[in-house]
């Protein structure tokens, strides 16, 4: 269970107990899966769904994890060069991340994806993966992501991929790094770590549907 900052919410598996037929992000599409798609997806080990919820255990947003194969040659070259030759590489799917309607502007859209990107990277230990990838629904998810420093795959434009060397120095406090992943300053704070210099957060003030 994650704790969000400043607010008395969240971030947790989701079980069989959780409410999720009021849940409205304005996305057809991602409400029918938390509604009617997510609990069987949990079960059959198909994805793993993680709500945001508050005191009441409304469902304020979610998102899903799952295991996931990526071609080398779908990947940018400045990637590509820093990996294996190997056809297929272990990577982990962002599948869906939603935000209620209600929560427009609160920044919890980008909590959501820090604590996507901090689970990725934390699993690794276990099950490796190169990366995290993400399918952008439409142009605002895209922007969305593109922010957060994720790059295009080849011929896929909507599809979006971020390395997880890029996560882990990122989310690592004992390297100096100056990169700048827009969040994680926010998110290690709330979580009691400690960034390198130059890791500070931008700001983000929108919010993915």
């Amino acid at each position: 269970m994650t704790l969000v900052p400043g607010t008395q919410y969240r971030v947790e598996p989701l079980i069989a107990s959780h409410d999720r037929t009021a849940f409205h992000s304005g996305v057809p599409e991602l409400d029918r899966y938390i509604r009617l798609q997510a609990g069987q997806d949990a079960r059959r080990k198909i994805a793993a769904p993680f709500v945001m919820v508050d005191t009441s255990g409304s469902i304020l947003g979610y998102y899903t994890l799952s295991a996931y194969s990526i071609q080398l040659g779908e990947l940018p070259e400045p990637i590509v060069r820093k990996l294996p030759r190997y056809p297929l590489l272990p990577a982990t799917l962002l599948g869906r991340l939603a935000i209620s309607s209600t929560c427009r502007g609160r920044n919890l859209g980008r909590f959501l994806l820090m604590d996507a990107l901090h689970r990725s990277w934390r699993n690794t230990s276990e099950v490796a993966s190169v990366g995290v990838v993400v399918e952008a629904l439409d142009e605002t998810a895209r922007s969305f992501y593109l922010h957060h420093e994720f790059v295009p795959l080849q011929d896929h434009p909507n599809k979006l991929f971020l390395a997880m060397v890029t996560i882990e120095r990122a989310f690592k406090a004992r390297r100096k790094s100056t990169l700048r992943i827009r969040g994680v300053a926010a998110w290690n704070k709330a979580h009691s770590v400690t960034m390198p210099p130059g890791s500070e957060d931008i700001g983000f003030d929108e919010d993915c549907g």
